[in-house]
């Protein structure tokens, strides 16, 4: 591991807006790790060299070098927001590469930040599914390289874990962002509506989908996450907490396996020692949840797939099918967010936090 691999983005930060450091030295040290690992971890479709060469070196001319929060950290973007000049694929061969006319308004905050855009990540085709393979190949789990590294920001996920970049963005629908973390040992946050800016795809799945964070400490995601929101959000020990642990499956015919349960029990006795209020309760999920979610699914990437559907991969086809008749039958409604919260609001009246398993098994294999 070169010297600048494997910090932190806040130590990163702070040594190149002193001068300890350059931009350029950074994002050559990362650079140097993707290109010796990312040919096995599948965790970049495009690595953006020469490009976040110049990014860092324009970083160090920068007047107002000392006043940027993320000043010369590397950062991977996943491949379905766009990027100015690079082709946006959605982690398929059939949508066309022609290159980005402007930033994403998240990448445009990044760069602002000072941080370097070392390249796009992997994702599933569409970013439909809870595994990371596509056309442009499998991301792996650096931890257990036969293994998964998660989906749909299996890319981004593999990238921060491996230490080829300390933050990546992601963004989430359905458990984009917490999946691969949860699989590759990171924080992921999935902030709520209105915190950064949405704007995914044809209808960011009906509403469904946020942009956020992957990244190795708490600081670091709570760093990005303030960048791509516009504030700051602070690190100060929260008052006791009312905290719910639950490890009981939101719908039926779900089995969590004994480890993800453990996992919880573990959390919820070392936040007890910290002096929260920790208890066993489960949120009284109804009965409409799995199928309301199932539909939101299946009909989420319609909108995306667009006349490039015909190229697709076979199960991409069948998925955005399925997704047609759903909205023939029974289309997401804005009130089913509403109908859900009123659901849910009393048991959040009583906790404030509810610790849960992200995954229900350990990963599965890493293969197409």
């Amino acid at each position: 591991m070169s010297e600048w691999t494997g910090r932190p983005a806040a130590e990163i930060a702070a040594a190149v807006r002193s001068g300890a450091v350059t931009a350029g030295q950074v994002a050559g040290d990362h650079l140097d790790r993707i290109a010796r690992l990312n040919a096995e971890l599948g965790a970049f479709v495009r690595v953006r060299a020469a490009e976040a060469a110049a990014e860092a070196a324009a970083v160090d001319a920068r007047a107002d070098r000392a006043d940027l929060p993320l000043a010369g950290v590397p950062v991977a973007i996943k491949d379905n927001v766009p990027v100015a000049g690079e082709p946006m694929r959605l982690g398929s061969a059939a949508v066309p590469g022609r290159p980005q006319g402007e930033d994403h308004p998240v990448v445009a905050r990044l760069r602002a930040a000072g941080a370097i855009v070392a390249g796009l990540t992997n994702l599933p085709e569409l970013a439909i599914y809870p595994f990371t393979d596509s056309a442009f190949g499998i991301a792996r789990n650096p931890w257990d390289r036969r293994r998964t590294a998660g989906g749909s920001s299996g890319g981004s996920a593999a990238a921060v874990a491996a230490g080829l970049v300390p933050i990546a963005h992601g963004n989430d629908g359905l458990g984009s962002v917490r999946i691969p973390a949860a699989a590759c040992g990171l924080f992921g946050i999935k902030p709520g509506t209105g915190v950064v800016p949405a704007r995914l795809g044809a209808d960011g799945w009906h509403g469904l989908a946020e942009n956020g964070v992957l990244a190795t400490t708490a600081a670091d995601a709570a760093l990005m996450l303030g960048v791509l929101a516009g504030t700051e959000f602070g690190l100060d020990e929260p008052p006791r907490l009312r905290v719910a642990v639950s490890v009981r499956p939101p719908g039926p015919g779900i089995v969590v396996h004994r480890t993800c349960k453990a996992s919880v029990r573990q959390t919820g006795e070392l936040l007890a020692g910290l002096g929260h209020e920790v208890r066993d309760a489960d949120p009284a999920y109804p009965l409409s949840l799995t199928p309301t979610l199932i539909s939101y699914w299946f009909a989420g990437p319609v909108g995306d797939a667009g006349p490039s559907l015909a190229g697709m991969e076979p199960r991409t086809r069948r998925h955005v099918r399925a997704g047609q008749a759903v909205l023939r039958v029974r289309p997401p409604r804005g009130t089913d967010r509403e109908r859900l919260r009123g659901v849910l609001e009393p048991f959040f009246e009583r906790h404030d936090v509810l610790a849960m398993p992200a995954l229900a098994r350990p990963c599965p294999p890493a293969r197409r």
